[in-house]
């Protein structure tokens, strides 16, 4: 099983702040911050961003590859 499928599986298309900062072993507001700064991180899940009404996304298949590029 990849990552994509996994991700899949357990989140569906699309990962909130709170599951992605849950996959990545990190606080919501800690991973909030760093998004919100120029900084690495924010450059490689930049793209995975999706914006539905106030509440921001992230897409599983942008986010397994930046997963499976590290």
């Amino acid at each position: 099983m990849n990552t994509e499928t996994f991700l899949l599986q357990k989140f569906g298309p699309l990962l909130s702040l709170e599951q992605l900062a849950g996959l990545l072993d990190r606080s919501t507001d800690g991973l909030r911050l760093s998004l919100a700064t120029d900084s690495e991180i924010s450059k490689k899940f930049g793209p995975a961003r999706k914006k539905i009404g106030r509440r921001i996304y992230f897409r599983s298949a942008v986010v397994a590859s930046v997963l499976d590029a590290e």
